[in-house]
């Protein structure tokens, strides 16, 4: 790989794709962001939890329904699944389409509460993933993911998700400014997410006595449950127990740029802080970094190309829309993705290694989101 870190990567795009802005580093720093997202989405959407997804969600704290947060992707238990074929196959694939061909009187959902003129697909082909459609107290939240696109067919696949999430991921990067060490903001990023990670879950963290994070839940009938937080987290997810279930959030942050977290070989402080309060913290190295954006947007091959170009698009002088983002992305950009991403799987894993729990993997944490999903959520929220 032709750079040594994303800090001289975020360099290299300012020069080139951002030469024409205000402040070149501070927007090649925000698509750098924008690019983490995209890879954390797409690496979860590789592992199988597609339908399960959705983006910039505002969600609860545990108990205290007066503070919301903002969270990149929450997964939900699914509780209705339907494909719907709509006809003829032609753009926009927009709300009015996607209602007509609801089953059963919209599912039940009210009218009233469907977005406004919301398009799964546009004309010009950008798709908007995990397309919320509209929600319900009660009934849960509609969402429509793009099947298949074309002259003989759209096929729309429906999900109904629960409100409750199983798991949160969000993704952390700060970039640095020139003559400084790490990024100004850091510790304001780290204490974001930490307070966040700890306040989503019924799993709460502590310290025990000995100085081992420990973690308390309460069951239904509010009897306490204290452990260490890796055992007590996996008596959670591998148990059977519906009580310690139903308000569960397992939480998951990502972070990248290895000079923002690290010094040398050792964690930061803003990296200790959020490695004591995510249940797991995954590290996006800058080497894997770097080969997404140098294989993808900078020099891709042939088949890749409609990538770099609509992430050039996304970022033009003259730029209409945004189409290279984790909720607005190009429809032939998507499939170069979702193909990079299927074929290149064991080296993708590589990209990421695990901060905490100490000696997880990300095997391991695939394994769990997969035993989450597979629960039997209708029993645990009924």
């Amino acid at each position: 790989m032709p750079y040594l870190s994303v800090d001289t990567l975020q360099n290299t795009l300012s020069r080139t794709v951002f030469s024409h802005t205000t402040d070149r580093k501070k927007a090649a720093g925000r698509a750098l962001g924008t690019l983490v997202e995209i890879v954390t989405y797409y690496l979860l959407r590789a592992w199988g939890f597609r339908n399960s997804i959705a983006i910039e969600r505002r969600l609860e704290e545990y108990n205290n329904h007066k503070v919301t947060h903002n969270v990149e992707y929450s997964l939900h238990p699914i509780t209705r699944s339907e494909v719907l074929n709509i006809e003829p196959s032609q753009l926009p694939v927009s709300l009015a389409k996607l209602k007509r061909a609801l089953p059963d009187r919209r599912l039940g959902f009210s009218e009233k509460t469907f977005k406004k003129s919301i398009q799964l697909l546009t004309s010009d082909l950008i798709l908007r993933n995990s397309c919320t459609l509209t929600e319900d107290a009660a009934l849960g939240i509609l969402m429509a993911h793009l099947e298949r696109f074309d002259k003989e067919k759209t096929e729309v696949e429906i999900n109904i998700l629960h409100r409750q999430p199983w798991a949160i991921v969000e993704c952390k990067r700060v970039g640095v400014e020139e003559g400084a060490t790490k990024g100004p903001t850091t510790i304001e990023k780290a204490k974001q997410g930490a307070y966040v990670a700890r306040t989503i879950s019924s799993l709460q963290k502590i310290r025990l006595s000995d100085g081992r994070l420990g973690g308390l839940i309460y069951t239904d009938d509010e009897t306490p449950i204290i452990d260490e937080h890796s055992l007590l987290m996996d008596r959670i997810i591998n148990g059977d127990s519906e009580k310690i279930l139903r308000r569960f959030t397992l939480s998951i942050g990502v972070v990248s740029n290895h000079g923002n977290w690290f010094s040398g070989t050792d964690r930061n402080k803003e990296l200790e802080v959020l490695a004591a309060s995510y249940d797991w913290l995954i590290f996006l190295t800058d080497q894997g970094l770097t080969e997404f954006i140098h294989e993808l947007l900078l020099e891709p091959t042939s088949e890749s190309k409609t990538a770099r170009e609509a992430f050039l698009a996304s970022y033009a002088r003259e730029k209409k829309k945004n189409r290279f983002t984790k909720v607005q992305m190009d429809l032939e950009a998507d499939a170069v993705l979702q193909k990079y991403f299927s074929d290149h799987h064991e080296k993708i894993q590589k990209w990421f290694t695990v901060v905490s729990p100490a000696t997880a993997s990300l095997a391991t944490l695939r394994n769990q989101l997969a035993t989450l999903r597979d629960k039997n959520w209708k029993d645990v929220h009924d």
